[in-house]
Order: structure tokens, then sequence, then C-alpha cells
């Protein structure tokens, strides 16, 4: 089933609050592979929230993720990540298209602190695969 064109520019409820821990960038790094000292906050973080704000949409819309490539993420920051920050992200659909029987969407995703500051923003294409 394609994806509505009409929701362009919708926006989701925000994620529940998620608190920054040492504990869950140690978890990250981790499955990157990679260690973490303590130092920064990996720039690459907020995937967290993206990825969970991406998946209520998809659940929202009837959309399975099975169904879904991931085609491109970018992050633009305000300030970096902090360890206790407590976050939330909202998704707003920022385009669909279709192509070749695939919807093409784009996403924004915007983290916010507990202040409802701006921390970061991402933006994602996804890939939803039409019928086989």
């Amino acid at each position: 089933m394609p994806v509505d064109a009409s929701l362009v520019g919708r926006t989701y409820p925000p994620t529940r609050p998620y608190t920054v821990s040492e504990a869950k960038v140690r978890e990250l790094a981790a499955t990157t592979g990679a260690d973490w000292d303590g130092g920064p906050v990996p720039p690459t973080f907020p995937i967290v929230l993206a990825f969970e704000a991406m998946n209520a949409f998809l659940e929202a819309e009837g959309v399975e993720l099975a169904r879904i490539v991931h085609g491109d993420q970018k992050f633009r920051y305000e300030r970096p990540l902090r360890v206790g920050d407590v976050l939330t992200a909202a998704l707003t659909v920022a385009s669909v298209r279709s192509i070749g029987g695939n919807d093409v969407i784009g996403t924004t995703s915007e983290v916010r602190d507990a202040d409802g500051a701006l921390v970061c923003a991402t933006s994602a294409t996804l890939v939803h695969r039409g019928a086989a």
C-alpha cells in the first residue's frame, strides 16, 4: 500500500522522555564496535531517539518496518548532547514521492531537551518498498 502524500507536513507526537545515561552511551558505542571513555557523547547518539520516532510514525501509518530501506541520515546540532540530558524527538514528514512503485519518504526529527530547547535536528530518507 503506498504512503499517502497528504502526510507531508504532519508532525507526530514526541517520543517519551529519554535520559542520556553513561550506560546507554556505552551500549550504543559497543553496538558500533567502539569504546566510550566518558568523553563527549558520540554525535550519532540521537539516532536512538530518531529511530523511536520513526517507528511510531510507521506504526501510526500502518507501514511495516520490514518494507523500509534506510537511504540517508543527517544530523544538525545546536549544541552537543550531554550525559544527563532528558530528550524527546518529534518526527515530521517532509516529503513523499513515488518512484518505480516505491515510496521515498523524507523525514525530519527535532530532538529537544527537557526545557524544550532544540538540541539536534535529524533528517532521514526512507524507501518504502512497494509490493513484490
